[in-house]
């Protein structure tokens, strides 16, 4: 496996490659993180990974300076997980003049977005660089952030680009929670309080399952009870999952997502619910 750091290095180590398979990360890996990489190495060959914490996406106040930087420790994961090459620049490769954000859609500016003002326009911003540096045939990107998936599947469209995203289910601990690097910022009392907004999302799919439909019911009821048991709600909001906007009328596949501080750390969660999804 090969440690590149400069866009020249990367660019003539993946000179006359058609099928390269590409994950971008902010390092910190976890089981979630590999196992898109083993996604990715089923797709195509070769296989990269990119370790770099995107300050354009931190807004003013958040976990920018405290967000984990372990290179030697994430390669150690990638190596026998199947990549071939990590790519690990410093701000000054991956941003040498004043950068211009990438314009990105109004959905942009709510869920996550309406409590992180910015945050998907530095993440577009970051991942259209990284398109271009790597040039990849395949771009593997978790589901667990379910909004930042939607909105860079439709950078690709917008811009044209000839590269296949394909998702990656969410990895979860045995009692639920989904792996965050964020995870490791828990005390050992948060950590076990923190698969309740799991368990809440799934309460809000069997509901859906059953038939129910006041959205703003069960959405108000779940973020009553994290607010009960210490959590800070930014939202809990049921979106369809063809437009991630509100429900239509007759619609029946939809996805429950939720965002919530407990203590200082911000978790996310969404589960797929209707017609077409199982909730497990």
């Amino acid at each position: 496996m090969q440690l590149l750091h400069t866009v020249a290095d990367l660019r003539a180590a993946l000179k006359g490659e058609s099928e390269t398979a590409f994950v971008p990360t902010m390092g910190n890996l976890h089981t979630g993180h590999i196992a898109l990489v083993q996604q990715a190495r089923r797709q195509g060959r070769p296989v990269v990974a990119s370790l770099f914490v995107n300050p354009l996406q931190f807004g003013a106040g958040e976990d920018f300076e405290r967000y984990p930087r372990t290179l030697v420790a994430d390669c150690a994961q990638l190596e026998p997980a199947g990549c071939d090459l990590v790519f690990a620049p410093d701000v000054r490769e991956m941003y040498p003049e004043p950068q211009t954000f990438t314009v990105i859609p109004p959905l942009a500016d709510e869920l996550c977005g309406a409590h992180r003002p910015g945050h998907f326009a530095g993440v577009a911003t970051v991942v259209l660089k990284l398109f271009n540096m790597v040039q990849p045939r395949y771009a593997v990107f978790g589901k667990k952030d379910y909004q930042q998936l939607f909105l860079l599947k439709g950078l690709v469209r917008q811009f044209n680009l000839p590269i296949t995203v394909l998702e990656g289910e969410t990895v979860r601990a045995e009692d639920g929670l989904a792996l965050s690097s964020r995870n490791g910022f828990l005390s050992p009392e948060e950590r076990a309080e923190a698969p309740r907004l799991y368990r809440l999302l799934k309460q809000i799919c069997a509901r859906l399952g059953a038939g129910e439909t006041d959205f703003a019911a069960l959405e108000a009821v779940a973020a009553q009870e994290l607010a009960h048991h210490g959590w800070e709600v930014d939202y809990v909001s049921i979106r369809s999952r063809r437009t991630l906007l509100a429900p239509a009328a007759g619609e029946r596949d939809w996805v429950a997502l939720a965002a919530a501080r407990l203590g200082r750390t911000r978790l996310i969660d969404n589960l797929e619910a209707g017609a077409a999804s199982v909730c497990e």
